[in-house]
């Protein structure tokens, strides 16, 4: 009898403190993923040089990444609900390592040879199948070791990841690429994927509650795949998405063709936005935690965002009427503000689905936002051939403001 109390007691104070464990391994997981993802696009003036290709060609190239987190996204978001979040996250983690150092080795170009448009896409579009593993089955281990009151903070921390990584990739990688070549670059990358997957293998488990679901006389959930009102946030989310990702894609050409900075004044303007949006999405989810209003700070969110690039794309259009430390200070503040209410919006659709079903419900949505990761890329060059940079903007701005009706209105108290 001793001794069973003697075991007992060790393991709750584990379990109690062992979240803010999980939690970093998220952060973790995510930070190293997102530098790849949000990262490369940061190169994208040393990768339209070293790989020889024009601006369509660069588009194809950076949305290939998102293409493949795409349509991996779903299927590991199933996955994770069927076999749980630990294997999915390890074997995903090691998996985008050993294809970014695969990159490394072989698909750099150099004086002697170029690698072509296709093979790059293809190892690109590679690396975001295996790493679209990181966002849903980290998500539902967070959801299922915190609970309801905590979650909105803590899915801010675990997506404040996002703007963390992709500060590491626009601090890092433009000046490995331009110094050392896109061999540092991939295998920097690489390196920043193994840590976190080692961090998974030595602290990420189920919680002690998790095998309740699975007994008898326990009522399974409804799929969110069947059910519209997830459907209708998971494609707010996704649709919201797209304005900052044409941020986090084009504003480093932007920022050169545009501004005229260098690479000093392009890894500064893209790094501060990430602090930014890593300080914003904390507040938004403390706030909201406190507030009990994720709801109504979601479809505030759409219409601020909104607001932001409307005045982009009028600061723009004034051109040399403005300074360009305004334009600067936009950008900023528009990519902020399109990115501080993700991990509340993450918050609300895994609670619809229920923790047993969040690595699905998270999947529809993420499948969503890398379909606009694929998109943006593609087409923004050739909106701005037909347009403008103060047109580009403007058109963000109102895809910003056609998803405020697709979050549901706050509950009537």
């Amino acid at each position: 009898m001793d001794t069973r109390y003697v075991t007992r007691a060790p393991r709750k104070a584990f379990d109690a403190a062992h979240r803010w464990k999980v939690l970093g391994v998220g952060v973790a997981a995510n930070a190293g993923f997102s530098a790849a993802a949000a990262g490369i696009p940061t190169t994208a003036v040393w990768m339209r040089t070293g790989y020889h290709l024009g601006n369509a060609q660069l588009g194809i190239a950076i949305g290939a990444t998102g293409l493949g987190i795409a349509l991996s996204e779903l299927p590991w978001g199933v996955a994770t609900d069927r076999f749980g979040d630990r294997p999915v996250l390890i074997a995903g983690l090691l998996a985008t390592a050993l294809a970014l150092l695969s990159m490394a080795l072989f698909i750099v170009p150099s004086a002697s040879s170029v690698p072509a448009l296709p093979i790059l896409a293809a190892a690109l579009a590679l690396v975001g199948l295996l790493g679209g593993s990181v966002n849903g089955s980290s998500g539902r281990a967070i959801m299922s070791w915190f609970k309801e009151g905590e979650r909105g903070i803590a899915m801010s921390l675990r997506q404040t990841a996002v703007p963390l990584g992709g500060g590491i990739g626009a601090s890092l990688l433009p000046w490995l690429a331009s110094t050392y070549g896109f061999g540092a670059v991939y295998s920097a990358l690489a390196l920043l994927c193994a840590v976190p997957a080692a961090l998974a293998i030595l602290w990420l488990h189920e919680p002690p509650h998790a095998a309740v679901a699975g007994k008898p006389g326990v009522a399974p959930q409804r799929t969110p795949l069947r059910d519209v009102g997830i459907w209708r946030v998971a494609l707010g989310i996704g649709v919201l998405c797209m304005p900052q990702l044409a941020v986090l894609t084009f504003a480093t050409v932007f920022l050169h063709d545009f501004g005229h900075l260098g690479i000093a004044g392009i890894s500064a303007t893209m790094a501060a936005l990430q602090i930014g949006a890593i300080v914003m999405r904390i507040w938004s989810g403390r706030h909201t935690d406190r507030r009990g209003n994720r709801r109504g700070y979601i479809r505030g969110s759409t219409l601020v965002a909104a607001a932001s690039f409307g005045a982009l794309a009028l600061a723009v259009a004034l051109g040399h009427a403005m300074s360009i430390a305004w334009v600067i200070g936009l950008i900023v503040f528009a990519g902020v503000c399109v990115s501080a209410w993700h991990g509340v919006a993450y918050a609300e659709l895994a609670t619809l689905a229920g923790p047993a079903r969040a690595g699905t419900a998270l999947g529809m949505a993420n499948a969503l936002v890398y379909c606009g990761m694929f998109l943006v890329p593609f087409l923004l060059p050739h909106l701005l051939a037909a347009s403008s940079w103060s047109v580009v903007w403007l058109v963000a701005g109102l895809i910003a403001l056609l998803t405020h009706p697709l979050f549901p209105r706050p509950a009537q108290r």
